[in-house]
Parts: C-alpha cells; sequence; structure tokens
C-alpha cells in the first residue's frame, strides 16, 4: 500500500544468496531505492508492472465473515481491527449486506455465530486480494478487545 518502487539486488535465504525463491520459501532480499523505514508491516512486494492489489482508505471491499464469540450484537459503524497476513488495520462496516445464516438481506445487527456477507472500508490503505484471485492474501480475522471474534475472506475489492 505504501506505492514505493524499488529494484531488488539480491534474494536471501538464511543469510545465503539464492538465484530465485519458490512458493512457500522464507527468504528476505535486499533493494536499491528504498530505506528500511519506508517499508511498513503488511507491505506486500510484487512486479511494478503487476502490483499487488490494495484498498485505500476511500475504497470499500465485500467479505463473508463467520462471527465467533462475541460479547453484543454489532451492525454497521463497528470498526474492529483486521489482521490480514501481517497488516493490522482498523476497518468500519460500512454495511451489513447479508445475513448466510438467515438469509435475511440487509440486517440491522449480527450476533454470535451468524455469517454474513459485509461491505468494509478500511480506515488506511491495506493489501488485500480477492478469493477467486489470491486465495493466502484473501483471508482475514477481526479482533476486538484483545479477541478474535471474527474470520473470513475478501469476495470482491470494489475500487473508484
Amino acid at each position: 500500500p505504501s506505492q514505493k518502487s524499488a529494484e531488488v539486488k539480491s534474494i536471501e535465504m538464511h543469510h545465503t544468496q539464492v538465484a530465485k525463491a519458490e512458493p512457500g520459501d522464507n527468504v528476505g532480499f535486499n533493494v536499491r531505492g528504498l530505506a528500511a523505514t519506508d517499508i511498513r508491516r503488511g507491505d506486500v512486494a510484487g512486479y511494478s508492472d503487476n502490483e499487488p492489489t490494495f484498498v485505500r482508505h476511500d475504497e470499500t471491499f465485500v467479505g463473508q465473515i463467520q462471527l465467533m464469540d462475541i460479547p453484543k450484537a454489532i451492525g454497521a459503524g463497528y470498526t474492529p481491527v483486521f489482521h490480514a497476513h501481517t497488516a493490522q488495520v482498523a476497518v468500519r462496516f460500512v454495511e451489513l449486506l447479508e445475513n448466510a445464516k438467515t438469509k435475511e438481506k440487509n440486517p440491522a445487527f449480527l450476533k454470535s455465530g451468524d455469517a454474513a456477507l459485509i461491505q468494509f472500508q478500511p480506515t488506511k490503505p491495506m493489501a488485500i486480494e480477492e478469493m477467486g484471485a489470491f486465495p493466502e492474501l484473501a483471508r482475514f480475522a477481526i479482533r476486538d478487545m484483545g479477541k478474535t471474534v471474527a474470520a473470513g475472506v475478501c469476495m470482491k475489492i470494489q475500487k473508484k
């Protein structure tokens, strides 16, 4: 989401330089043109001609969630913290689109055990992908007051 560009000088695995990395490899990389302070937790690296997807603070996405143990009913305006890969971003529930358990459209609230489709808006840019395009980066957990209250996936990103 930081929209920074740099050139990769080398790729390293366990402090040893390697020619390439494969899916699942745990690697580090040295870059030219970017300071360590330019990179924030939750940033995702990608090719400049095929950038990773991110949602800006003025854009929305639709997610499918499963509520776990939540102390009270929640509705539009609820703003918990999303944990998507390593990012932690406050995200607002803009609209409750459907309670998947009861099939009710636009419910006023949701409670523990409900599954739902919700329109979300992050408070700052966050990297996230659609489930159909890149499942590993579509998943998120929702936490509030030190507890995980829901888990979900991004179904559709609504760009401006």
